[in-house]
């Protein structure tokens, strides 16, 4: 057999196709369109609410031994804080009964500069319980997932507050779970008023050690620690009057017309176990207006009612 005759192709084992390096530049520009369809139009949203609903159990079953551990750890610690408790309890009795009647006092006074004012009432918003289950896996993010979904009424955008106040704002709703971004998340915005100066301005989370910033503020403005900033209700989301942060420290610098704040939130974010999710602030002031209109209508055709009635009388 001559040379010339011989098959030099390469066997099928050895054979290539794509290059290595034209595959990683499609596979990484897939993932580039993925993740911008994705943050433009929401493509992934109902994988992600299936994947969440499907592991929901998995994770309720994971969580169940901790929260057998620290039942049986709480047992064990209830006698010792309960005598500890009681005996805080009868030492506090004595203050609490004079703070009492000032309180009662303050109520009364406040209830007749209302009506005097014709001020309307503190707004009340519907609320839900729920239970903290676990801290969200982002390290560049504040996040919490509640044990509430949308199934228990919850919504997106939806307050969230504990005994102290505001945590933070539902972020993402599932069936069975909610997604709660905290305050401290660099994300996180919300407008606040100084209870002390009545000076309005936006907190903004992101700072180092868990702590916000009051952002935009003049060098010259009105500041002083340890004042109470709440929300302000101008937003449409947050109820009016809920204690959201306290100033920490104030630096005014000359090289620039705005002053540092930094704010401490009044809610220990680290360590939250039950919070509740209020309602949606514009669905209850439609309600309202509603109910106003209605009462207005009905103000408006009793007189008509009865004229007619009067008139009809032999």
């Amino acid at each position: 057999m001559s040379l010339g005759t011989l098959d030099r192709t390469p066997p099928p084992f050895f054979r290539q196709g794509t290059t290595a390096l034209t595959k990683l530049l499609l596979c990484a520009a897939l993932a580039i369109f993925l993740m911008v369809a994705d943050a433009r139009f929401k493509l992934a949203a109902p994988a992600r609410a299936a994947l969440a609903l499907a592991l929901h159990p998995l994770q309720r079953a994971l969580l169940a031994p901790v929260d057998a551990w620290e039942r049986a750890g709480d047992y064990l610690r209830g006698t010792e804080r309960a005598m500890a408790a009681e005996d805080l309890a009868r030492r506090q009795l004595v203050q609490q009964a004079e703070r009492l009647s000032r309180a009662e006092q303050l109520q009364q006074e406040n209830q007749r500069l209302r009506a005097l004012l014709d001020l309307r009432p503190a707004l009340q918003v519907p609320s839900l319980a729920a239970e903290v289950l676990y801290e969200a896996s982002d390290p560049y993010s504040r996040r919490v997932v509640i044990d509430r979904g949308s199934r228990q009424g919850v919504t997106l955008g939806a307050p969230v507050i504990n005994d102290a106040g505001v945590l933070g704002q539902v972020t993402r709703v599932y069936l069975l779970s909610a997604e709660v971004t905290l305050l401290s998340d660099k994300d996180a915005a919300i407008p606040v008023l100084n209870t002390r100066s009545q000076q309005r301005g936006a907190a903004f989370g992101g700072a180092e050690g868990g702590a916000m910033e009051l952002r935009f503020m003049a060098a010259n403005a009105d500041l002083r620690q340890n004042d109470l900033l709440t929300t302000s209700g101008l937003d449409g989301v947050y109820p009016p009057g809920l204690p959201v942060a306290r100033i920490a420290s104030v630096e005014r610098r000359g090289d620039t017309s705005f002053a540092r704040v930094r704010l401490q939130p009044v809610a220990q974010l680290d360590d939250v176990r039950h919070v509740l999710v209020l309602g949606p602030l514009q669905e209850l002031e439609k309600m309202r207006a509603q109910a106003q209109a209605a009462s207005a209508a009905a103000a408006a055709s009793a007189p008509a009612r009865s004229a007619k009635a009067s008139g009809g009388k032999p």
